[in-house]
């Protein structure tokens, strides 16, 4: 068995001093719980077991999570426009970064711009032997997706571009759009609206694209005729953003609708302020209803009702798949959907 380990070994073996390791391994003392994981790991590798467990973070082969190899410590975002303050992304990837960190592992920020999709390449300050995966989140590119697909590397993505026209090689974790949307909008038929309308460009994203077959479903379902014509769906080059735009767009339309059903809150309240402008009170002459509770939609007035995605949630779960992808390289790929809840507001109250 050889001789006994000491303190003394475990501290050369670190780089770090004898009193640093004595003061982890009693659980004593001013020692990050970064350093004192890896000391612990260090010394029960070693043989070492004379020490206190408490608080000690256990390492792959007791919890099941990988801990981060010496040599590739890096998990890469991926994304073509990094998330906002009031973006669901941010707390996605507040919770993910938080857990990824107790384990080992960085997360470098790469915004992919043109360059990168025009020639297929990764970004330039990127140094790709040393990432153990890739995070994808607000990637829409098609062929650059494609292309990560193809680079046996370990990936998930957080929404994805149309499946139908872009099938993704990887695990893929997504809100859940279908239910909630069709419940939301069956609701609101029970409440008196006949003419509802979608706002939003449906072939943005999977995500999008879902809430419009829910749209298109609900409507189906309840004898409803789809009337595209009362519908904006101009692709998102297009300036939704821009009041005086929006509010031109449904100025143009036939007739108004009871209901506008927008495909993201940022959606829903541009809709809002373009409708005011047109001299119209919300929800007296119109309702309006959104998706992912941005922090403004409870705060705007009229409150905007919507559906909650659970983001902090979802940033676990993905940090769960695909540490798990970068322990089992061959698994089948798996689609994940985290459920949403409806939050009903002002925007929608009857009269």
């Amino acid at each position: 068995m050889g001789n006994r380990v000491t303190l003394q070994e475990i501290a050369d073996a670190l780089g770090l001093s004898r009193n640093t390791v004595s003061r982890a391994l009693n659980n004593t003392g001013n020692v990050s719980a970064e350093t004192r994981n890896k000391i612990c790991q260090t010394a029960m590798s070693m043989g070492y077991k004379q020490f206190n467990m408490a608080g000690f973070t256990q390492p792959a082969a007791m919890s099941g999570e990988a801990m981060a190899p010496a040599d590739k410590t890096e998990i890469a975002l991926f994304t073509q426009a990094f998330p906002g303050s009031s973006h669901s992304g941010t707390k996605l990837l507040e919770a993910f970064q938080h857990k990824i960190d107790a384990l080992g592992y960085k997360l470098s920020i790469n915004i992919i711009r043109d360059y990168e999709i025009n020639n297929m390449c990764f970004p330039t300050n990127i140094d790709i032997e040393n990432v153990s995966a890739i995070l994808c989140m607000e990637l829409f590119s098609e062929s650059y997706c494609e292309f990560l697909c193809k680079q046996n590397i370990p990936l998930l993505f957080v929404d994805t571009p149309l499946s139908q026209r872009c099938p993704i090689k990887a695990d893929v974790i997504y809100m859940e759009n279908l239910s909630s949307v069709h419940h939301m909008l069956d609701t609101m038929i029970d409440s008196g609206c006949k003419r509802i309308s979608f706002i939003g460009d449906r072939f943005h994203c999977q995500s999008f694209y879902e809430r419009w077959q829910a749209y298109v479903s609900v409507l189906t379902d309840r004898g409803i005729a789809i009337n595209m014509d009362s519908c904006i769906l101009a692709d998102d080059s297009n300036p939704y953003s821009d009041t005086t735009w929006l509010s031109q767009q449904i100025a143009s339309l036939k007739q108004l609708p009871d209901l506008f059903f927008c495909a993201n809150d940022f959606l829903a309240m541009s809709t809002i302020k373009a409708v005011k402008l047109l001299g119209k009170k919300v929800p007296k002459d119109i309702r309006i209803c959104g998706f992912d509770d941005a922090p403004e939609a409870s705060l705007m007035e009229p409150s905007l009702t919507t559906i909650k995605i659970h983001s902090s949630s979802m940033g676990y779960i993905a940090a769960d798949l695909l540490l798990a992808r970068i322990a089992n390289p061959a698994m089948p790929y798996k689609r994940t959907y985290i459920e949403t809840d409806i939050i009903y507001r002002e925007s929608t109250a009857s009269e």
